[in-house]
């Protein structure tokens, strides 16, 4: 009797036969990705196909780290993983370990080959490199007219200064018309005089970011005399614009960082060196003060007004001076005449005619001091303490000895 079998046993075996088939666990695929869905958990589900079929697929949680981009509807990749059988639907499905972008080997190739050519030619040397101007009043902006990348350049720019004026270049960043366009861009506001220029765009494929790899492009970032940032994709996608561009940004919102300055921080830093500038000022202006009110008191002494004031009290001071030494000088005349005077006094003829003396003279007034000097009958006159006597000599008598 032939056996029966449940569905799930049906559903196990087939698993275990695709479990057993060494071709089906490691198998690389071709195809174009849609129904793509990504899960809370982690887990993404898409399908690939191609002209002729499709087939389910799975990239689990684990291997998510190993996708170096967003998997979206559309995009050309290769997966590498193992097929295997979902026994409860009875369906199996290419479980993915590993997703690359088709053709991804050949872009890579490409890029390395372009990338040495150009560092042969020394357009990746640091001396080439320009400084981003500290101060921008005029940012230029080669990008797609829309995304999130110009976007987030407006906003942080708005953000950190309202006053800078942003000059957008729509280009086309993507596909065959992108390099030209890009081209066409930087040397259009290149023409404008803008004082610094964000070149780049948003995330995407390494096939999405090919055009920031052109030899056309990169020429045009390097032979541009406005400094260039360059900002495409996100921090980890590396282009060749970002070794010949002025400086690289990580993301197109970072680039915005870099170019503008922060006009809040930068007044607040003003008023905080005006007012340091103004405390300095002071201090300066009270050191002069001081200098000056040095100098000014030096210079008292040397003006010909004070030396004036100088030798007039200099004068006054003498005079005062000579006062004194006279008034010393007359109470010193007065003692001695003192002196003198009561020296005269004991001999004064007046002191001796008021002690009984007379002083006898001739009618010519000659002092009579011998007998010899006169005659009986002749006038003399004699001077007493109260008055004068004249009278006649009689006779004359000398004294015996």
């Amino acid at each position: 009797m032939q056996s029966i079998y449940t569905v799930a046993q049906i559903n196990s075996y087939i698993r275990n036969m695709f479990t057993q088939d060494y071709l089906l666990q490691s198998v690389l695929v071709r195809g174009e990705v849609s129904n793509c869905k990504e899960y809370p958990s982690g887990h993404i589900y898409f399908t690939l196909k191609d002209e002729k079929g499709t087939l389910n697929c799975v990239m689990f949680a684990n291997y998510r780290r190993g996708l170096s981009f967003p998997l979206g509807k559309g995009q050309r990749v290769v997966a590498e993983g193992y097929v295997d059988v979902y026994e409860r639907d009875g369906k199996y499905q290419l479980c993915a370990k590993a997703i690359r972008m088709d053709g991804e080997g050949d872009l890579a190739r490409r890029l390395e080959e372009l990338k040495r050519k150009l560092q042969e030619r020394g357009m990746f040397a640091a001396e080439y490199k320009q400084p981003i101007p500290r101060y921008i009043k005029t940012l230029g902006v080669v990008t797609a007219a829309t995304g999130a990348a110009v976007r987030d350049i407006i906003n942080v720019a708005r953000r950190r200064n309202p006053y800078v004026r942003i000059i957008l270049y729509p280009a086309v960043v993507q596909g065959e018309a992108a390099a030209p366009s890009i081209v066409r861009g930087i040397r259009a506001l290149e023409r404008l005089g803008v004082d610094a220029m964000i070149v780049g765009r948003g995330g995407g494929s390494a096939e999405d970011l090919w055009a920031f790899n052109e030899e056309m492009v990169v020429q045009a970032v390097f032979d541009c005399m406005v400094p260039v940032i360059s900002a495409v994709g996100h921090e980890t996608d590396t282009t060749l614009i970002d070794y010949v561009a002025d400086l690289r940004a990580p993301t197109p919102s970072a680039a915005a960082e870099l170019a503008v300055f922060d006009y809040y921080k930068f007044a607040e830093a003003l008023t905080e060196s005006r007012k340091r500038l103004l405390y300095a000022v002071r201090g300066k202006l009270q050191l002069v003060k001081m200098k000056v009110d040095r100098e000014k008191h030096r210079l008292v002494p040397l003006s010909p007004l004070y030396r004036i004031r100088e030798r007039r009290f200099h004068c006054l001071r003498m005079e005062e001076q000579m006062k004194e030494l006279m008034q010393r000088r007359l109470e010193q005349m007065k003692h001695r005449l003192s002196l003198q005077a009561e020296r005269l006094d004991g001999v004064s003829p007046l002191k001796k005619l008021q002690q009984g003396y007379a002083y006898v003279s001739d009618r010519q007034e000659r002092r009579i001091q011998s007998i010899h000097q006169t005659a009986p009958g002749e006038e003399l006159l004699v001077a007493v303490a109260d008055g004068r006597i004249l009278t006649v000599v009689s006779r004359i008598e000398p004294f015996t000895k």
